[in-house]
Protein backbone atom coordinates (compact mmCIF):
# COMPACT_ATOMS: atom_id res chain seq x y z
CA UNK A 1 0.00 0.00 0.00
CA UNK A 2 0.77 3.34 -0.77
CA UNK A 3 1.00 6.00 1.79
CA UNK A 4 1.65 9.56 2.42
CA UNK A 5 3.83 9.68 5.77
CA UNK A 6 6.82 11.81 7.59
CA UNK A 7 10.47 11.08 7.52
CA UNK A 8 12.93 12.14 9.58
CA UNK A 9 15.43 14.31 8.64
CA UNK A 10 16.38 16.25 11.60
CA UNK A 11 19.39 16.46 13.88
CA UNK A 12 19.40 15.12 17.53
CA UNK A 13 16.71 17.47 19.47
CA UNK A 14 16.01 19.41 15.97
CA UNK A 15 13.40 17.44 14.60
CA UNK A 16 12.57 18.80 10.75
CA UNK A 17 10.24 16.23 8.69
CA UNK A 18 9.93 15.27 5.26
CA UNK A 19 6.36 14.75 3.61
CA UNK A 20 6.86 11.76 1.36
CA UNK A 21 4.51 9.16 -0.66
CA UNK A 22 6.21 5.74 0.20
CA UNK A 23 5.31 2.19 0.00
CA UNK A 24 4.65 1.17 3.76
CA UNK A 25 6.86 -1.49 3.39
CA UNK A 26 9.83 0.71 3.41
CA UNK A 27 11.41 1.95 6.75
CA UNK A 28 10.48 5.16 8.08
CA UNK A 29 13.64 6.98 6.75
CA UNK A 30 14.39 4.95 3.35
CA UNK A 31 13.22 4.86 0.05
CA UNK A 32 10.44 6.74 -0.98
CA UNK A 33 8.36 7.27 -4.36
CA UNK A 34 8.17 11.44 -4.27
CA UNK A 35 8.24 14.35 -1.48
CA UNK A 36 5.52 16.60 -1.68
CA UNK A 37 6.45 18.43 1.26
CA UNK A 38 8.37 19.30 4.33
CA UNK A 39 7.26 20.65 8.39
CA UNK A 40 9.37 22.00 10.78
CA UNK A 41 7.49 22.02 14.06
CA UNK A 42 10.76 23.99 15.66
CA UNK A 43 9.58 26.61 14.63
CA UNK A 44 7.24 29.27 16.62
CA UNK A 45 4.39 28.26 14.62
CA UNK A 46 5.04 25.21 13.30
CA UNK A 47 6.13 25.65 9.33
CA UNK A 48 4.04 23.50 7.07
CA UNK A 49 4.61 23.61 3.20
CA UNK A 50 2.97 20.95 0.80
CA UNK A 51 2.30 20.92 -2.75
CA UNK A 52 -1.41 20.50 -2.62
CA UNK A 53 -1.15 19.85 -6.52
CA UNK A 54 0.92 16.52 -5.93
CA UNK A 55 -0.82 15.53 -2.40
CA UNK A 56 -4.11 15.32 -4.40
CA UNK A 57 -2.94 13.48 -6.93
CA UNK A 58 -1.59 10.79 -4.87
CA UNK A 59 -4.77 10.76 -2.60
CA UNK A 60 -6.89 10.42 -5.87
CA UNK A 61 -4.62 7.34 -6.92
CA UNK A 62 -5.25 5.73 -3.58
CA UNK A 63 -2.40 6.69 -1.59
CA UNK A 64 -3.52 7.06 2.40
CA UNK A 65 -2.15 9.26 4.74
CA UNK A 66 -0.79 8.30 8.40
CA UNK A 67 -2.85 10.03 10.93
CA UNK A 68 -0.12 12.60 11.30
CA UNK A 69 0.18 13.44 7.44
CA UNK A 70 -3.53 13.90 7.21
CA UNK A 71 -3.50 16.41 10.03
CA UNK A 72 -0.78 18.34 8.28
CA UNK A 73 -2.45 18.50 4.89
CA UNK A 74 -6.03 19.33 7.17
CA UNK A 75 -3.92 22.37 8.60
CA UNK A 76 -2.38 23.41 5.46
CA UNK A 77 -6.14 23.23 3.32
CA UNK A 78 -5.46 20.38 1.08
CA UNK A 79 -7.87 18.17 1.99
CA UNK A 80 -10.82 19.10 4.42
Amino acid sequence: MVKIRLRRIGGKKEPYYRLVVADSRYPRDGRFIEEIGHYNPSTDPATVVVDADKAKDWIAKGAQPTETAKALLKKSGVID
